[in-house]
């Protein structure tokens, strides 16, 4: 349980700093590479999520 909130949190963390780099510098071609890691991410999260908690 405490796992899946960590990495809740760390892509919250991960998607604000993203987000404050593409208001800053607003290019098509950064937004297409945060874009593939939120992606990423956000795969790399649900397949964390979705497994059973290992130390029971």
């Amino acid at each position: 349980m405490i796992n899946r909130m960590m990495a809740t949190l760390a892509f919250a963390v991960l998607t604000a700093f993203l987000g404050i780099l593409m208001w800053y510098v607003p290019r098509w071609d950064l937004g297409a590479v945060v874009l593939a890691t939120l992606v990423l991410a956000a795969v790399d999260l649900y397949q964390t999520a979705g497994e059973r908690d290992k130390d029971r």
